[in-house]
């Protein structure tokens, strides 16, 4: 009798022990390619280790890449629908405006949000309220304003600037417009010149070099980024000292970034996919914005310019690579 009722109470444990682990998938939506932001998508996936998901067994990414294409990403963002995934982690702001134009219930996750608010993908930073949440990949567009400031730091001597910026962007007419403010207390002359595509790269060079900028801004931008160690190479070529709002753009050529770390907020968004799968709603998950902001500098660039960069600056940089 008393093995009976052991193996009566021990069924239901080797039942539970028994029972399958629920496989939960996730949906990357990116605009660019696999390789240009393999880094960032790793640290994303680390993120998620260090939680402790593993890859196959409780968890599984359904990759979806546009390479540079956005017209892609309407289809790519059905097809992930279609598929069901439990939390869609969108890379980019058009791979957030597809998913959000593909889905009302599926939760959206993303690391690079500009001004949501101001675009109408949350209700408020505090209380989203819908289906998209995550992390801005700035505080505002004054930070156009302070690259302006270390720019003009790095080269005291700096008259004019030209600023590189895609009009089919929603947030660039802002940061336009509050460089031209910055510039102004900074008595330096503006030169905004656009760029939809990476075809109009070379006639918007052509024009600096005309007009003889002295500086280059580019603008944070996905498709920028994308292409970011062309842009690198076209400036180098006219000589052109350039401002960017990442490390990655200085890893590719670029003399300085200032922004937040995007490394650190793909971590961060694996965070937000983390208590979204343990049933948390992304109406009340609140957009985080960046505390932190990096400058990067690098002096490889800076010597084949013929630039000497003031030790003060130097001395407020976060990383200088040589």
């Amino acid at each position: 009798m008393l093995a009976l009722a052991v193996g009566i109470l021990a069924a239901p444990i080797a039942a539970d022990a028994q029972q399958p682990v629920k496989v939960r998938r996730i949906g990357l939506l990116s605009g660019g390619g696999a390789a240009g932001g393999v880094h960032l998508v790793e640290a994303f996936w680390q993120k998620l280790r260090e939680l402790g998901y593993v890859e196959g067994k409780d968890i599984v990414i359904e990759y979806r890449w546009a390479e540079g294409r956005y017209e892609r990403l309407p289809d790519l963002a059905a097809d992930l629908v279609r598929l069901k995934v439990d939390v869609i982690f969108a890379t980019v702001m058009p791979a957030v405006v597809a998913a959000k134009d593909a889905t009302q219930t599926i939760p959206i996750v993303s690391a690079v949000l500009v001004d949501p608010v101001e675009s109408g993908l949350v209700a408020s930073l505090a209380q989203p309220g819908g289906n998209i949440t995550g992390l801005t990949s700035t505080a505002g567009p004054e930070i156009v304003g302070k690259q302006l400031e270390l720019l003009k730091e790095a080269i005291p001597k700096l008259s004019r600037v030209a600023v590189l910026w895609n009009p089919t962007s929603p947030a660039h007419p802002r940061w336009v417009s509050e460089a031209k403010v910055a510039a102004r207390s900074l008595r330096v002359r503006l030169q905004p010149l656009e760029a939809r595509s990476p075809n109009e790269f070379e006639s918007a060079f052509g024009a600096m070099t005309k007009q003889r900028a002295g500086a280059l801004l580019v603008l944070g931008d996905p498709m920028f980024f994308l292409h970011r160690t062309r842009l690198a190479g076209l400036a180098r070529e006219r000589r052109l000292p350039t401002m960017l709002r990442g490390r990655e753009y200085v890893d590719a050529g670029g003399l300085m970034a200032y922004g937040a770390n995007l490394r650190g907020n793909f971590r961060r968004a694996a965070v937000f996919v983390d208590k979204i799968l343990k049933g948390a709603k992304p109406a009340d998950l609140p957009v985080e914005q960046p505390t932190r902001f990096e400058l990067v500098i690098n002096l490889k660039t800076a010597k084949a310019l013929g630039l000497t960069i003031p030790q003060s600056v130097l001395f407020r940089a976060d990383q200088v690579i040589q």
